[in-house]
């Protein structure tokens, strides 16, 4: 499929397992993207391996006149900007050691992780709406989270940025529509990247154990959805949170203790 032929999209954090295969799906489906991280080296060799409809820039969502010159740039190099996928985060391990609850977490890795997860979504909104609307229309699509949706076992602060994106994609639709911009958000569960796998094998049976799919998400599934949400066949579609985990939020959390308690008896 073509569905983004001849777009232009930026998409941040795009070194990482989700933001490097999403860049690799949308070329796939014609677009031309800018993949942005704050690492350099890493994103561009990412961008090389992706061929001539990819180019690199560094970006660090957290510095307003960063963004502003990453998104103007493109502009300048290609014409225009179509898509703006906010998927970066401050996700490193020391912040999710130190991200634990109220009453531990570091107030300024609490200012931090919102400033980086929240506020850097909204100045890649802020920047990238006027040269969408100067074009007739963009999409935007941001990376919110199951736990900004439902508590998790920890990473609080993690959690109520990831409920700002939220309320922020549904601000930006509902106050830009006019301007035919569409944002979106997808809320996935766990995703199983290499580097889950590698630092983290042992939780892969307990959170699978309360999926109601054969097998947990992948980047591939949260490139498909984004590449979705980005293209005209979602045209009807703004404003939203589409949950992408395995089922695992239609259910009470009791339930596969219930069932096996059931079988017992």
């Amino acid at each position: 499929m073509q569905r983004l032929k001849d777009k232009v999209a930026i998409i941040t954090g795009a070194a990482g397992g989700i933001g490097s295969v999403t860049a690799a799906r949308f070329i796939e489906e014609g677009a031309t993207v800018v993949l942005t991280d704050i690492d350099l080296d890493h994103v561009q060799s990412v961008a090389d391996k992706l061929g001539p409809n990819a180019c690199a820039m560094v970006l660090d969502i957290g510095d307003e006149q960063a963004f502003k010159k990453v998104i103007d740039d493109t502009v300048g190099r290609f014409g225009k900007l179509d898509i703006l996928c906010n998927n970066a985060a401050l996700t490193s391990p020391e912040t999710l050691h130190s991200d634990t609850d109220i009453t531990g977490i570091p107030t300024d890795l609490w200012t931090k992780v919102l400033h980086v997860n929240l506020t850097g979504y909204m100045f890649g909104c802020r920047h990238a709406i006027p040269h969408m609307a100067a074009n007739g229309g963009g999409t935007i699509v941001n990376m919110a989270s199951g736990g900004g949706q439902l508590a998790d076992a920890s990473r609080v602060a993690y959690g109520v940025s990831k409920a700002g994106v939220i309320s922020l994609t549904q601000y930006v639709a509902t106050l830009h529509a006019h301007q035919k911009i569409r944002c979106n958000a997808i809320a996935p569960g766990p995703v199983i990247t290499p580097t889950f796998r590698k630092v983290a094998p042992e939780l892969i049976s307990i959170i699978g154990r309360h999926a109601l799919t054969p097998e947990l998400g992948e980047p591939e599934d949260i490139a498909a959805l984004m590449a979705f949400l980005a293209s005209s066949e979602s045209k009807y579609i703004n404003g939203q949170v589409v949950t992408i985990d395995g089922g695992m939020s239609a259910h009470h959390s009791h339930v596969m203790d219930l069932q096996d308690h059931m079988k017992k008896v």
